[in-house]
């Protein structure tokens, strides 16, 4: 357990063991959020890419790709086209 004094402008400092744990760097924006009346703070990075990742869910199977091959011919073909 760690534990963090709050200053008279309402700020914390987050541990270093906790900030390594959770990959928080400077300017890193925290979500802090509310469930069943306990609170909890989140690296808006990882928010951010857990949410990308569930939109993106089953899209590359929608577009035909079949496996990691058939990304990287896909993106080789557009970079061909882009140089014309």
């Amino acid at each position: 357990m760690e534990i963090a004094k709050v200053t008279s402008k309402g700020q914390i400092t987050i541990p270093q063991d906790i900030r390594q744990k959770m990959d928080i760097k400077k300017g890193d924006k925290i979500i802090f959020f509310e469930e069943n009346g306990k609170y909890y703070l989140q690296n808006s990075n990882s928010v951010a890419l857990k949410i990308i990742q569930n939109e993106m869910a089953g899209e590359a199977e929608k577009a035909g790709f079949k496996d990691p091959d058939d990304v990287v011919k896909y993106i080789k073909d557009m970079r061909k086209r882009q140089k014309k």
